[in-house]
């Protein structure tokens, strides 16, 4: 079966920001992304977890792309936009899709 190569882009934000991270992507002509929560971890301000919160603030999402590579830069400054001064983080990698016509 035929692939095509794509990027997949992960962006770990505040829950907080999902909504101004999705308005930011859209304007920048990103078609689809989908949005999960992300329930605990471990960085650079140690251990955490979204146990015991009863709001939202206090959590994570994670909102991922697989887009055409020529669209990565729009959709990286963009996100940088609403990540530089918050709490995230953004992963590129590459990745191949069976139906190009949806990216």
């Amino acid at each position: 079966m035929q692939t095509h190569k794509a990027k997949r882009v992960a962006i770990i934000i505040e829950a907080p920001m999902e909504r101004r991270l999705s308005d930011a992507l859209i304007k920048a002509g990103v078609t689809g992304f989908s949005i999960l929560p992300v329930l605990g971890g471990s960085g650079r301000s140690g251990k955490w977890s979204r146990e015991g919160q009863v709001g939202r603030a206090g959590g994570m999402v994670q909102v991922v792309c697989i887009i055409r590579p020529d669209r990565l830069d729009a959709l990286l400054e963009a996100a940088f936009e609403v990540v530089d001064k918050h709490i995230g983080v953004v992963t590129v990698g590459d990745c191949e899709v069976l139906r190009a016509e949806r990216f």
